[in-house]
C-alpha cells in the first residue's frame, strides 16, 4: 500500500529563470505574478498541487543575485527564509545557456549549506538546438555541488516533462496527511494578491526605469457580498516616474487599474472598486524603515 506524500518545495533561481511560470503551471492557475522583468516576484507565495499520491506545498521565492540596495537585500533574505522549513529545494536554472555568475553566487552564498533533498530543474532547455551544448549546459549546473544531484530538463512555456517533474517530487516527499482541502490551490489572502497583480500590471505597461522602483501599498480592502473595494497606492522614487505611471490624461493610470481590475474580479468571483494614487518616495529602495510595507 502506497503512503500519502506531504511536504514543502521551495523554488529557488535567478531571476528570470521562469520559477513563477513553473509555479503556475504546477498549480493550473495563475497565483504569482510573472513578467521578464527582473525583481516580479519580491515575497514568498505558496501554491497548492494536490494529487491522488500528494500534496505538495510549493514556496515561489524571489529571484536571488548579489544585493545592491536595502531592496536587494530583503528579496535574498526572504528567499534566504524558505529553504530551512522545506523538504526539498527545486533549483531552477536556464537550461539554454551554460551557469553563470549569478547561478555560482547562489550556490555559495545561499544553497551550500542546505543539506536537504535538491532537483536541479533546467527550465528553457529546448531553446538550444544543439543536443550536445544542451547536455554541456546541464554540465555547468551539476558541477556547482559536490553533491551528485539529478536533472529534471522541462519548459514552463509548453509544459513539456512536468509529469515527470512532478513525479520526482513526489517520490522525495516524506509520507503525511494533507492539510488544505483538495481544491485550494494558495494560501495568500486577497489583499496580498491584489497588490501584486497591480505591480504585475506597472511591469507589463510601463518603461524600463519604472519597475524597480515601484511598490504598491494596499491601504484598504473592503470585501461586500457583492463587491470588493480596494484603495492602493502605487509608490515610486521619482517625479519622472510617476509622470510615466500616471500617463497622458491619466491614461496609463487607467489602463493599469482598468487591468487589474478584471484580473481580481476574476479570482474574486465578483465586482471589484479599485481606487489607485501615485505617490514619491525619494529613494525607498535604500531605506529600512517601512521595507516590508513597501516590498
Amino acid at each position: 500500500m502506497k503512503h500519502f506524500k506531504f511536504g514543502y518545495v521551495a523554488i529557488i533561481g535567478r531571476p528570470n529563470v521562469g520559477k513563477s511560470t513553473i509555479l503556475n503551471r504546477l498549480i493550473g492557475q495563475k497565483i504569482a505574478i510573472a513578467t521578464n522583468k527582473a525583481q516580479t516576484t519580491r515575497r514568498r507565495i505558496n501554491g497548492i498541487l494536490t494529487t491522488d499520491e500528494a500534496q505538495i506545498v510549493f514556496v515561489d521565492t524571489p529571484g536571488i543575485h548579489k544585493p545592491i540596495d536595502k531592496l536587494g537585500e530583503c528579496l535574498v533574505d526572504e528567499a534566504k527564509s524558505a529553504i530551512p522549513d522545506v523538504d526539498l529545494v527545486l533549483f531552477v536554472v536556464d537550461g539554454s545557456t551554460s551557469a553563470g555568475r549569478g547561478d555560482k553566487w547562489i550556490v555559495e552564498n545561499v544553497l551550500k549549506s542546505y543539506n536537504g533533498e535538491m532537483l536541479i530543474i533546467a527550465n528553457k532547455y529546448d531553446l538550444e538546438k544543439d543536443l550536445t551544448k544542451r547536455e554541456e549546459n546541464l554540465l555547468t549546473y551539476k558541477t556547482l555541488f559536490e553533491k551528485n544531484y539529478s536533472c529534471i530538463k522541462i519548459s514552463a512555456k509548453t509544459g513539456r516533462n512536468f509529469d515527470t517533474l512532478i513525479k520526482n517530487i513526489t517520490r522525495k516527499l516524506p509520507a503525511g496527511e494533507k492539510i488544505y482541502e483538495d481544491d485550494e490551490i494558495t494560501d495568500e489572502t486577497m489583499r496580498n494578491i491584489a497588490r501584486e497583480l497591480i505591480r504585475e500590471k506597472i511591469l507589463l505597461y510601463t518603461h524600463d526605469e519604472v519597475p524597480h522602483s515601484v511598490a504598491v501599498i494596499i491601504d484598504s480592502y473592503e470585501e461586500k457580498e457583492n463587491i470588493d473595494r480596494i484603495c492602493a497606492q502605487i509608490v515610486v522614487e521619482q517625479e519622472t516616474q510617476k509622470g510615466i505611471i500616471i500617463g497622458k490624461n491619466a491614461s496609463m493610470l487607467k489602463k493599469i487599474g482598468t487591468e487589474a481590475r478584471k484580473e481580481l474580479e476574476e479570482t474574486a468571483g465578483k465586482k471589484v472598486y479599485l481606487d489607485l494614487q501615485v505617490k514619491v518616495v525619494k529613494d525607498w529602495r535604500k531605506k529600512s524603515k517601512d521595507m516590508d510595507k513597501m516590498y
